[in-house]
């Protein structure tokens, strides 16, 4: 039991100093913030991966799938918002061709 509730003072703490971190980020550096949170959660999903395929029961495989597709979904929207965010600062003619 004390185990778990460590484990949970962690992650409450954890949660607060990070709102507190991204809410007094400047909005410049957004853009390279995302990019490095793109990066964490691409560690994050290969942890997913194989907690996953580690197949020691049924609910650690089914909490493994939820957090690769959870995981999945941040790494491609946050590369699409960057990449979106990006192209608002090329000019017309730096753009690359489209097919």
């Amino acid at each position: 039991m004390a185990d778990w509730t460590l484990g949970l003072y962690v992650f409450v703490l954890a949660m607060l100093v990070g709102i507190e971190l991204i809410r007094r980020v400047p909005p410049t550096l957004h853009t390279p913030l995302m990019s490095g949170a793109n990066a964490i959660s691409g560690i994050s999903l290969l942890g997913a991966l194989l907690v996953a395929g580690d197949g020691s029961g049924g609910l650690s495989t089914a909490l493994g799938l939820a957090a690769v597709v959870f995981a999945t979904v941040n790494v491609v929207g946050g590369f699409l918002v960057t990449d979106r965010m990006l192209q608002m600062f090329r000019r017309r003619d730096d753009s690359p061709p489209r097919n």
